[in-house]
């Protein structure tokens, strides 16, 4: 099969892969690539993705796309980890806001239920305008925080 990202490591980035590999810095995943990019190289063992796989226990595609990004975006971005375009929003609430959902929480509940659900404090929330709408998973972040 004919490969479509070869990988030429220059004396320097084989150097730099070689330390990587020998004193596990970073995470796994770092050493793993840093493995990878070492058997692949054309002027080194020239590995089969097959071999590398069984060798390494990983994935066909995790060799082939650590190849791509070795090609397309340079040694220092193949080795470490692709920042996120999206992080998770991690805050919807303010102090204020979580404050009244666990005083709501820790109050009795309305006529004709017995207890609290996630769900019936979400609609509360909104209903009483306490905080913008949100769902019952924000809710139980909320109480899970606190406890």
């Amino acid at each position: 099969m004919n490969k479509k990202y070869i990988v030429r490591l220059s004396d320097l980035e084989r150097v730099q892969l070689l330390a990587v590999v020998k004193r596990f810095s970073g995470n796994s995943q770092r050493v793993r690539r840093a493995q990878i990019l070492l058997q692949t190289d054309v002027a080194g063992p020239k590995w089969c993705d097959e071999q590398i796989c069984s060798a390494y226990h990983c994935r066909v595609k995790t060799v082939q796309n650590t190849r791509k990004r070795f090609v397309e975006l340079g040694l220092e971005q193949c080795l470490n980890r692709k920042k996120r375009k999206h992080p998770p929003r991690i805050n919807l609430l303010d102090g204020k806001q979580e404050a009244s959902i666990i005083a709501m929480r820790l109050g009795s509940p309305p006529k004709g239920y017995v207890d609290w659900s996630l769900r019936l404090l979400a609609r509360k929330v909104v209903e009483l305008g306490v905080g913008p709408e949100i769902s019952h998973e924000t809710v139980r972040q909320t109480l899970k925080k606190t406890a």
